[in-house]
């Protein structure tokens, strides 16, 4: 086997091409394997693909054919995996879904006994399975596959036990589920806590999922939210493990914003574990300036919200997320969790209204995606260095610059933050410019 599969957050692909049903097979038994448990339990759940159905039952084949019993919890959001595995105490939970992806693409994560994704090093060992025993006949112990009842029920008792003092009576939140794994549970816990809750994307059919909906095409829900005059809105991505966020005049909330709600939030209720918060590359600099007026201690990680677990773990700390809407708070769970970040949310606010938030002032920021030679084209690139050093000077305690590498495609992404739009937008442009010049 000379590829390797996993990638960031497990593995990944177009669903019967490259993610068959055979590979998903061959990985629960590899993975119940590993687990070096004599007769594991593992849970299985997925987002609401249509291929979701084959690979579950490709998975539990694996899982049965290794020995262990495989436990279908059916359409659940990612973070019911490791709050799953706390109540009953399984060995495994394996997650079927690609995230914010569209419908085609569909993905394999696993999260260990102790509630954490899988570690590099487990993957590893679940590559070499897979290659040791690729021409296996088989043979031993074989075990069972059954329906886990009442797993959504258990998912939305950990959420009320957590918020149970949150009041959400008289509050109109409008939800988008993307259509996705979050389409009738977050609903559900917020009609429990009071809210007048509208819910829109929460038909799922199997291809539909992230389709102009969800936190990857939240504008669709701004507009919803103005239109509809909704005090707030809240978009989910497929699998439910991420949150963005809409206030009443149809703004949009990110990550960082969130962020730094939960962070000051924590801090003042003494939650907030070793005063810090751990964020990757991409945070606006506006989070760190409001972080450091505060005194919080900032931790800065590579994008992925892999590594800013890792992070937290490292330093004992509580918090951490991404822009994208990624938001751990290990006071509750192990992994992002966008139905918590939403009730959070609304914690920290304490019936204040959205678009008075104060936590921090976003910087203008301008993105662009350059597409380049090869994937390794901006190792060496003295021209572009320097033009880079010459913009961080020019921004140095105004705001910043970022140009790194996609690690799955030949694109640069250049990232620049100002005080202005336009001065963000000027000095973006001249960085694109060279880039497609020297790199293109």
């Amino acid at each position: 086997m000379s590829r390797k599969l996993f990638g960031t957050d497990g593995v990944r692909g177009v669903a019967g091409e490259f993610l068959t049903a055979e590979l998903a097979l061959a990985l629960g038994r590899a993975a119940t394997r590993n687990t070096g448990v004599q007769r594991p339990q593992v849970l299985i759940v997925r987002d609401t693909r249509e291929s979701g159905e084959m690979l579950q039952a490709a998975i539990a084949a694996g899982v049965a054919a290794a020995g262990g019993d495989a436990l279908l919890g059916g359409v659940l959001p990612t973070p019911a995996a490791p709050l799953l595995i706390h109540r009953y105490g399984f060995d495994l939970a394996v997650v079927l879904s690609a995230s914010h992806n569209p419908y085609r693409d569909n993905g394999i994560k696993f999260f260990a006994g102790d509630g954490y994704k899988l570690s590099d090093e487990s993957e590893l060992q679940i590559e070499r399975e897979l290659e040791a025993t690729e021409h296996e006949r088989g043979g031993g112990a074989i075990g069972r596959i059954r329906e886990l009842r009442g797993a959504p029920e258990d998912y939305l008792r950990e959420l009320h036990v957590r918020f149970h003092e949150l009041d959400l009576a008289g509050v109109d939140v409008l939800l988008d589920c993307a259509n996705g794994a979050t389409y009738l549970l977050a609903p559900e816990i917020f009609r429990r806590l009071g809210a007048d809750v509208t819910v829109i994307a929460d038909s799922p059919d199997g291809r539909n999922i992230n389709a102009g909906c969800g936190s990857t095409h939240v504008d669709a829900l701004a507009l919803a939210v103005r239109d509809g005059g909704h005090a707030l809105g809240f978009a989910f991505d497929g699998d439910g493990d991420r949150v963005l966020a809409v206030d009443s005049a149809g703004g949009i909330v990110d990550g960082d914003e969130l962020l730094a709600l939960a962070t000051l939030h924590l801090r003042a209720s003494g939650r907030l574990s070793g005063n810090g918060v751990a964020v990757t590359v991409m945070t606006n600099y506006g989070f760190h300036a409001a972080m450091e007026r505060e005194g919080v201690a900032v931790a800065t990680t590579q994008v992925g919200d892999r590594y800013v677990l890792e992070e937290l773990r490292a330093r004992e700390w509580t918090l951490g997320g991404e822009q994208s809407g990624h938001i751990i708070d290990m006071g509750f769970n192990r992994t992002g969790d966008g139905i918590a970040s939403a009730l959070l949310t609304l914690e920290a606010l304490a019936g204040r209204d959205l678009r008075e938030r104060d936590a921090m002032s976003k910087l203008p920021q301008r993105l662009v995606n350059v597409r380049v030679r090869d994937l390794g084209a901006l190792q060496n690139a003295h021209a572009v260095d320097a033009a880079v050093h010459a913009a961080e000077l020019e921004l140095a305690g105004r705001g910043r610059v970022l140009v790194r590498p996609s690690g799955t495609e030949p694109l640069v992404r250049v990232m620049v933050e100002a005080p202005t739009d336009d001065e963000a937008e000027q000095v973006c442009e001249r960085l694109v410019a060279l880039v497609e010049r020297e790199l293109g």
